[in-house]
């Protein structure tokens, strides 16, 4: 079957995992784990939205399993659990790549999708994962990464 053509100039939800009430708008838009139990509200500019990054380095190669991590970092106070927070799973590590503070991972208990993380070093803020949310407009737009650190560990 041939690929059809997406219309990136508008909002995109394709099929992805169980949720299917994602929504996004001008201020703000969701973020759903795989299974559609957990969801999160965030901002899509500042003052919440704080940076857009790729992160190269070897934690978020391992916890991602893949080649390097699509970030967003937001403000806790713009953060909101809109669904599934007592659904959320943590794993903590005190020895991370360049650091030493400790990051504590936020996981779907039912699907295990990485929702955020939290570092000791940046206190007030999460760190979601781009390829959370729902709207994949959002991807190539106002979340693009505009950044990469830890490019000496790229692959």
């Amino acid at each position: 079957m041939p690929a059809v053509p997406v219309d990136k100039s508008k909002y995109h939800f394709p099929l992805a995992g169980s949720a299917n009430d994602g929504w996004s708008n001008d201020e703000e838009a969701t973020a759903t784990c795989f299974c559609g139990t957990v969801q999160l509200k965030f901002p899509t500019q500042g003052p919440g939205l704080v940076k857009t990054f790729i992160c190269h380095c070897t934690d978020c190669r391992k916890i991602t399993a893949s080649m390097f991590a699509s970030n967003f970092t937001v403000a806790d106070t713009h953060l909101t659990h809109l669904r599934g927070r007592e659904n959320l799973t943590t794993y903590s590590q005190s020895k991370t790549i360049a650091t030493g503070n400790t990051m504590t991972n936020y996981f779907c208990s039912t699907c295990g999708t990485l929702m955020y993380r939290v570092s000791s070093g940046i206190p007030g803020m999460s760190i979601l994962r781009i390829g959370t949310v729902d709207d994949f407009h959002l991807h190539e737009t106002k979340l693009k990464p505009a950044v990469e650190q830890f490019v000496e560990e790229r692959l």
